[in-house]
């Protein structure tokens, strides 16, 4: 009888050490987290990034932890140039971006403000064509019937694109959870089908619906930086925001919270490895940024699609340019059109970009800019330029103005676009300089704040959308003039084209 309650001790002992055991109470869970995705090939000849490279990753991680989540935090729809091409008398426009991610499964994404450059029927079609989940806190469709969530419309029936998203997680310990995720979009793109609630107002409400019905809510916002962490501030029990906007990879502690963000392209990704204890409701999160490059294999279906989508673009491409491998230009150097570079820094590329902007005009303007945005090739371009290379770096097109401008406003936007270094509102420049003192200089001399300047700008510049102030109505733009089609102003891509080939 002795031995029978000693062994029934022991074994009440085991089991209730192991109810205690703190592993046995503790469910982890895997997330992949993307952004900002233009290009689902290998870039720099194939060193890094490629969708079908995050697949295996993804699909690795996984056969380790069932419970593993892919995440798109944003734009990822456009531009591309392969987006721009048409197919059957349709352009493109973020099809083969659909097609990829549904063949890797994604778990979740939000909108970032480049979906929105679609045309409304447009993003319609690739919200339909999509199989993986979308949601937004902020983001609503207006219509005849007022602003109401966007829809994802199948044959059989059609589902809302979700205000907010739950997930179930189970382990074989038994542990169960459930997580919620919130998303809002920076208002940078206003188009007249979308309608944008206020980011701060709309992610409290989202956390307040969330709140008691999940043990953790999670952000997947499109957002700049600063905006991420004023909305931790405000809701600091969001432990992760894995966010988008900005195109390098950082890391940044908001209180006991932290902003993640990978590298544009996915030459980085992060993989979050969250541990939560069910019992004491604590949570740990472990996030590693990962490389993406030629070491890692490629997913065979992924690949298959992305190759099938890269023989379209260069059949197509060679109905816009006879030779789009023609070597055009032989540069000293490689040229620079990271995206950390053209948003940060004058670059060799941004040099020769706004050169061909005045040489469209036949050097009869003061000064040429961009804005670094508009580079979206994020690669450093090989020393033989080719056509094709020029397309890549922007797909977006464009004109170039010839804008007469008062030396005030000219420095005020100087002054803006230095304000925004590491963002697309950085200013590219010709004959631009800044003194010892940081004061600008046109041709060597110091702006005039009542001089009348000639500059060639892209015409997306005056649109306001980077610089607030900078449109056609400002009293201190003085005359726009509009190149026409028969000019080489007339396409930014064929300024630079005309421009590297008279070098030669």
């Amino acid at each position: 009888m002795k031995q029978f309650l000693l062994s029934f001790l022991i074994a009440a002992t085991l089991l209730l050490s192991c109810k205690e055991n703190p592993e046995n109470n503790e469910i982890t869970f895997k997330f992949v987290q993307v952004n900002d995705v233009y290009e689902i090939a290998p870039l720099s000849g194939g060193k890094f990034g490629g969708m079908a490279r995050v697949a295996h990753v993804r699909d690795s991680i996984k056969k380790e932890n069932p419970n593993t989540f892919l995440f798109m935090a944003g734009d990822f729809l456009n531009p591309s140039l392969l987006g721009t091409i048409k197919v059957d008398g349709e352009r493109i426009n973020g099809k083969q971006m659909i097609e990829v991610m549904n063949a890797m499964e994604f778990d979740l994404a939000t909108f970032g403000n480049h979906e929105f450059d679609l045309q409304e029927e447009d993003l319609q079609k690739r919200l339909n064509e999509s199989t993986f989940n979308w949601m937004s806190s902020n983001s609503r469709h207006i219509t005849k019937n007022g602003n109401v969530p966007f829809q994802v419309q199948k044959e059989i029936d059609s589902s809302e694109v979700s205000d907010t998203f739950i997930f179930d997680i189970n382990d074989e310990n038994g542990n169960q959870i459930k997580i919620g995720f919130l998303g809002v979009t920076i208002p940078s793109n206003p188009k007249d089908y979308v309608f944008y609630g206020d980011m701060f107002k709309e992610s409290k409400r989202a956390y307040n619906e969330l709140k008691d019905e999940v043990s953790i809510v999670f952000g997947l916002t499109h957002l700049e930086k600063e905006q991420d962490s004023l909305l931790l501030k405000q809701i600091p029990e969001i432990p992760l925001v894995m966010g988008g906007h900005e195109h390098y990879a950082m890391l940044v502690d908001v209180g006991e919270s932290k902003i993640t963000k990978a590298d544009a392209n996915a030459k980085t990704i992060y993989i979050h490895t969250v541990s939560y204890n069910t019992k004491t409701e604590s949570i740990a999160i472990d996030s590693e940024l990962f490389f993406i490059d030629d070491k890692i294999a490629s997913q065979a279906k992924v690949e298959a699609i992305v190759n099938k989508w890269v023989a379209i673009l260069d059949l197509k491409i060679k109905e816009v340019i006879d030779d789009p491998n023609e070597v055009i230009y032989a540069a000293a150097t490689p040229l620079d059109g990271t995206d950390s570079a053209s948003r940060s820094i004058q670059t060799n590329l941004g040099d020769v970009i706004t050169e061909a902007m005045s040489w469209a005009y036949n050097e009869e303007v003061d000064a040429a800019l961009v804005n670094g945005g508009s580079i979206r090739v994020d690669d450093m371009l090989p020393a033989k330029i080719t056509s094709m290379d020029v397309f890549r770096v922007l797909p977006f097109g464009g004109g170039v103005l010839k804008v007469e401008i008062k030396g005030g406003l000219l420095k005020e936007v100087l002054d803006y676009g230095k304000l925004k270094r590491g963002t697309g509102a950085y200013l590219q420049r010709h004959n631009v300089s800044e003194d010892d003192q940081g004061n600008w200089l046109v041709g060597g001399k110091l702006i005039d704040q009542d001089k009348i300047y000639k500059v060639a700008f892209s015409d997306f510049l005056l649109k306001g959308y980077d610089i607030p102030f900078l449109t056609p109505e400002n009293k201190e733009v003085i005359n726009v003039y509009k190149p026409t089609e028969n000019e080489a102003a007339y396409d930014i891509r064929k300024a630079i084209i005309l421009y590297l080939k008279s070098l030669k």
